[in-house]
């Protein structure tokens, strides 16, 4: 079944690159693996190296489990925490369920906005089920691999190249970074003038994570602006190792297809759209896990509640577990203790933790696999998507054809 995506033109037409979107009755001429039906073979040698690079993420992210899991069970009362657990009541559980569900929809209806400027519209009736999935999958892979699902879903109909879709994807996660940064280093400027005390470590956090998500705003902006030097730029070691010219025009093709997908930066109709959506997403976040502290009783501030989601969020920019497993954890803790004593963090707030990351990881995981079979992958498993997702970034993008 042939996805219901709509192809509008551009938003700015002036200059359209090639594979940015398409007109209306575009046929699908994907890579292998993208299009329904289409053939899965791939050369070997890509295949072993991608399953290298794999094994030495999946280590890496184990490494940050054991340290984060470590750190989190340190000094913690274990049965104080399950006593408090067993506190936990269906009036919690649903109320912060419903804040759950509007953060859910507002972070996958923004995604539209940064598709409309290549010219691609999603009804929300297709949107909601592919991020959905996506979700799920991010939750579920290490080192974020799942971000290549939703991707591939808009790639696998052929409206659109992959590596466009994965220009967008990557705006929306530096965006997301810049924005909780902005939140968590106002908490710490805060703390200097309250009675909050920060610890070291996250005053030093507050600082390197704003500085590196401006300056990756930055470099999205000049790379959409002088599009031609920064290709150049990313090719020019590729150059100096001798890799053959043909090689470095397919990357280099390659690369400003994904620099197209940073179009809505310039957009004066869809970006502020795509802002609001982000802060609402950001919102509904934050006010979820207020609610939810105060109904563990939990004496956190809705600032500090805020505070809390904010370094969370950039602890888990780091390369992360499957599951989230510890890394969730050892931010909330961590967040926690600079305005709470340490005995009620290793009680309450462990609890705390535990539940929020249940609740999302329960939610993200069974909204995931009722939306599978409405996302566009027919009859496929979540093992096979996850499986083609990664063989199509791998593969040589091939545009669609007119």
């Amino acid at each position: 079944m042939e996805p219901d995506v709509s192809i509008d033109p551009p938003s700015s037409p002036s200059k359209r690159r090639r594979g940015d979107g398409l007109p209306a009755g575009a046929k699908a001429s994907t890579a292998r693996g993208l299009a329904p039906g289409g053939s899965e073979s791939a050369s070997t040698r890509p295949a072993e190296a991608g399953r290298g690079r794999l094994v030495g993420k999946i280590v890496a992210s184990l490494l940050v489990t054991i340290v984060c899991v470590a750190y989190v069970l340190r000094g913690v009362d274990r049965s104080a925490v399950v006593a408090e657990l067993k506190r936990l009541t269906p009036l919690a559980v649903g109320m912060y369920a419903l804040t759950l569900a509007l953060t859910h929809l507002f972070r996958a209806w923004r995604w539209e906005f940064l598709l409309r400027p290549l010219g691609v519209s999603i009804p929300m009736r297709r949107l909601l089920p592919i991020s959905s999935v996506g979700f799920m999958a991010i939750l579920a892979l290490p080192l974020r691999l799942g971000e290549l699902v939703r991707p591939y879903f808009v790639a696998r109909a052929g409206h659109m190249r992959m590596s466009a879709a994965l220009g967008t994807v990557a705006v929306e996660r530096i965006i997301d970074g810049l924005a909780i940064s902005l939140l968590f280093f106002g908490a710490y400027v805060a703390s200097s003038t309250g009675g909050d005390r920060f610890p070291a470590e996250l005053g030093v956090a507050a600082w390197l994570s704003l500085l590196g998500f401006v300056g990756l705003t930055g470099f999205l902006i000049l790379a959409l602006i002088r599009t031609d030097r920064a290709i150049a730029l990313g090719l020019w070691p590729l150059r100096k190792i001798g890799v053959p010219a043909q090689r470095r025009e397919a990357i280099g093709d390659r690369i400003r297809s994904v620099i197209s997908g940073f179009r809505v930066l310039g957009d004066g109709k869809n970006l502020p759209l795509f802002l609001l959506q982000t802060a609402l997403y950001w919102g509904c976040n934050g006010v979820g896990m207020w609610i939810l502290a105060r109904q563990l009783g939990l004496p956190i501030s809705l600032g500090a509640a805020f505070a809390t989601m904010a370094f969370t969020g950039v602890v888990l920019t780091l390369p992360n577990a499957p599951g989230l497993v510890g890394q969730f954890h050892a931010g909330v803790k961590l967040a926690l203790l600079a305005y709470l004593p340490a005995a009620l963090v290793n009680t309450k707030g462990v609890a705390y933790a535990v539940v929020l990351h249940g609740l999302q990881t329960v939610w993200y995981v069974v909204i995931g696999l009722l939306s599978l079979p409405l996302a566009g992958g027919g009859a496929m498993s979540l093992g096979e998507v996850l499986r083609r997702s990664k063989e199509a970034a791998d593969e040589p993008d091939v545009e669609p054809a007119e």
